[in-house]
């Protein structure tokens, strides 16, 4: 027995320390009792019970052994709710009983079974754990080669759902190689009836119709079969994880992909040639293979290495690796992603965008010159209302001529060669490619996001200066109203660009600022959702979202100046109910907040989503149409006329004269006869 200082917590009298003198029946039955009150351990008693158990090794009797086991399996039995420290004490307790004197067959399959539990655990990057559960490597690697010696068997197994145990005892005489294969099943866990050991084969055998996840072989020279006169066994051992959960390494980054872990041991008087492996990578949905590197865990580097591991070829979907030592590995693999580009633009996008340039294009034209050449002698305060918007329709052309040029990606990843490179096995450095950035392609999203906020935000100043210019009943702006409209047309765009450009852009990853399938700022995450996280959303839908809210706003100030009547004025003239409502629908297209109607097709489906986007087109196209405007126009489409009539000279009519009888013949113009009867 032994006096030990236990913390006990319960759910209603909280923590306390008590004194109590314990006993190995205490000890388990302390297990048992939390058990059934909690369904689990928490974590103070739980570790500092087992810090008693494995300091002071009590436990000598079988049974009493097997219900520790027994009990620490049950508390695991719901890994993803176990803390760093329970997973610890955890790893410790099957430590200790896969090495002690007294373990059964029982207690193996038990801490076989927790083990495999704790491989389906969260990942933390907690020092204690992780150097508790790479612990248990050695461990199981040492029963792999001592399990069917202590059990006086050829071979033997423990298999558990991400956890396989292999054994084997061979004679040294004429044993070629062996070969240890686990082939895949549609549950996605290791099975015993998937598993199978080949213990003597010259090569590497895979039946035809199946498919292995992991194998191993492992090669004898075969001089060495003639010097083998004494008659001798070789213990074999080998342990498949399911993933690298237990071997975190502080090079290779891994977030989705799958690695897993295969060890081979040997022991005896043969050497291995040499080992050559196979594994399956598990593709995840939308990616390729990339480029895989073979490796080993080093426990002196405590991380993976290369050395002594070469590559093998990659046609048939498997990665090979050979090496020319035993201990635990892995094929490490980086994936890309298979983007779905977006198409080229349609013949009607690219007619309608041509118009809206050419519109924008005219009225620029017709602004210029009807609102600056002709009317020059204005005043100043005149001049600055106009210029806001002449900065829209140029925003608003700049957007639309590098949407058209550039929102299709031209530099396409998939052009790129994506076959490993044989010659080539160095540690990965992360689980994605991605390529790095080539092209305009960033260059375009940024002009994309500064024009855009730009017009959103020219449009804020124009609905501003129209609230002051209505309201006060002036005809003049303040006289710092040119510098900051400017400023907020021009600067808050540009600074906006170059802060998302500075937080998420980096030349050797461009798609934390930027989509791939086209040039616009990154809005998904990697399972294809909406990431508020991402550029998109803090870096263009929130400064527009709060732009449309100032913007409804000064629509409802504009509103209410246009609709109420004035009793001060004495015009005659009132504007009618229909008039009015015309007045403030143009105010609000001018404010951009029919943009509003956009929100409102990227969140719907379906029948409504059609709805909105029709409505949101109309609205978004309409222009506003004045007398000057008109007139102009035309004119501009005379002048065009008479220049292509010039252009294509004089028009001449023939006419032959029949009554003539000689050889020679006369024509004259039909034109110029028809306007000489006219005069007569």
């Amino acid at each position: 027995m032994v006096s030990a200082s236990v913390l006990m917590s319960g759910p209603e009298k909280g923590v306390k320390r008590i004194k109590c003198v314990m006993t190995e029946q205490v000890m388990v039955s302390f297990f048992q009792v939390n058990i059934q009150l909690y369904g689990r351990l928490s974590p103070v008693p739980y570790n500092t019970l087992a810090t008693t158990i494995l300091s002071t090794q009590l436990l000598t009797n079988s049974a009493n052994i097997e219900a520790l086991a027994s009990n620490t399996q049950i508390l695991t039995s719901v890994p993803q709710e176990l803390t760093p420290d329970n997973i610890t004490t955890a790893a410790q307790i099957v430590q200790t009983l896969l090495v002690s004197s007294n373990v059964t067959e029982n207690v193996r399959l038990a801490a076989v079974a927790t083990v495999s539990q704790l491989l389906s655990a969260n990942e933390t990057d907690d020092t204690k754990q992780n150097n508790a559960t790479l612990g248990l490597t050695v461990t199981l690697d040492n029963l792999s080669v001592s399990l069917s010696l202590s059990l006086n068997t050829s071979a033997s197994q423990v298999v558990q759902p991400n956890l396989v145990v292999q054994s084997a005892q061979i004679p040294a005489v004429n044993t070629q190689g062996v070969q240890f294969t686990s082939f895949s099943g549609t549950a996605g866990t290791f099975s015993a009836n998937r598993i199978e050991l080949n213990v003597n084969t010259p090569s590497v055998v895979v039946n035809e119709g199946s498919i292995p996840e992991a194998l191993i072989f492992v090669r004898f020279p075969k001089e060495a079969a003639v010097e083998r006169a004494t008659p001798s066994n070789v213990s074999l051992g080998f342990v498949l994880y399911q993933n690298d959960r237990f071997f975190r390494s502080r090079r290779y980054k891994r977030q989705r992909a799958t690695i897993r872990v295969l060890s081979g041991t040997v022991q005896g008087p043969l050497v291995p040639q040499h080992l050559e492996m196979m594994f399956r990578p598990q593709m995840i949905n939308g990616t390729s293979l990339y480029e895989f590197a073979c490796v080993f865990w080093n426990y002196e580097l405590n991380d993976w290495s290369t050395d002594g591991c070469s590559k093998g070829n990659t046609s048939d979907g498997f990665l090979r690796c050979f090496c020319n030592h035993t201990t635990n590995f892995a094929a490490l693999w980086s994936f890309r992603e298979n983007y779905e580009y977006a198409q080229a633009l349609d013949w009607i996008s690219t007619i309608g965008l041509c118009l809206s340039i050419a519109g924008l294009v005219v009225t620029i034209v017709h602004h210029l010159e009807y609102n600056f050449c002709k009317f020059s002698g204005d005043s100043k305060g005149s001049v600055k209302a106009r210029v806001v918007l002449l900065c829209i329709y140029i925003t608003l052309l700049a957007f639309i001529i590098t949407f058209l040029s550039g929102v299709r990606n031209y530099s396409r990843q998939y052009e790129i060669s994506t076959v490993p490179d044989r010659e080539t096995n160095t540690v990965l450095l992360s689980e994605e490619y991605v390529e790095p950035d080539t092209g305009p392609c960033t260059a375009v999203t940024a002009l994309l996001h500064f024009f855009l906020l730009a017009s959103f935000l020219w449009n804020c100043v124009y609905g501003t200066q129209l609230v002051l210019l209505l309201r006060s009943l002036h005809s003049s702006l303040p006289p710092y109203w040119t510098k900051l409209s400017h400023a907020v047309g021009w600067g808050i765009p540009a600074v906006v660009t170059a802060i998302t450009l500075a937080i998420t852009y980096r030349a050797d990853d461009p798609l934390g600022y930027r989509q791939e399938e086209f040039c616009w700022l990154a809005a998904l995450d990697k399972a294809k959702r909406f990431d508020y996280r991402k550029p998109m959303f803090w870096g263009f839908l929130l400064p527009v979202g709060l732009i449309l809210i100032y913007n409804i706003v000064l629509l409802v100030l504009t509103s209410m100046t246009t609709c109420k009547t004035n009793k001060n004025l004495q015009s005659t003239k009132h504007l009618s109910l229909r008039k009015k409502v015309l007045i403030s629908f143009s105010v609000a297209v001018l404010l951009g907040l029919s943009w509003i109607l956009g929100y409102l097709v990227l969140v719907t489906s379906g029948q409504p989503h059609l709805v909105f986007s029709i409505i949101f087109c109309i609205c978004t196209t309409t222009q506003p149409r004045t007398p000057s405007f008109r007139k102009n126009v035309s004119l501009s489409l005379q002048r065009l006329t008479e220049v292509n009539n010039e252009l294509h000279g004089r028009t001449y009519h023939l006419w032959k004269n029949l009554k003539s009888m000689s050889t020679s013949e006369t024509y004259r113009d039909l034109k110029d006869q028809f306007s000489k009867s006219l005069r007569r």
